[in-house]
């Protein structure tokens, strides 16, 4: 899976508004979504959201995409080889790292 990095971060792709979460609303592989270069490069490049859609459908057909986490998307900055995941409320997303989690024990 290809991946756009640069000075050892990897760009993440989240959609932190209200209202549909980009990955975690969509069907398909949700890494194919969090890491698509293409994507993220549009994203910052600040590409308008039509041909922004566009894209998307075109890359990933197979996929129901939520594109209602779109007019929100952003590139977040992780740093390579770290461990994460992509908590969802109400469609608003946000990264939460492996190490951030504190565990219970009984």
């Amino acid at each position: 899976m290809k991946k756009l990095i640069k000075d050892g971060k990897v760009a993440v792709l989240i959609s932190p508004g209200y209202g549909g979460g980009w990955s975690t609303w969509s069907y398909g592989d949700p890494d194919e979504l969090l890491f698509d270069p293409v994507i993220a490069q549009m994203i910052l490049d600040c590409a308008d959201i039509d041909e922004i859609e566009e894209v998307v459908r075109l890359r990933h057909p197979e996929e129901t995409v939520c594109m209602g986490g779109l007019e929100d998307l952003e590139v977040q900055w992780v740093d390579q080889g770290k461990e994460f995941i992509v908590e969802e409320y109400d469609g608003a997303e946000s990264i939460r790292y492996k190490d951030g989690i504190i565990w219970s024990v009984a």
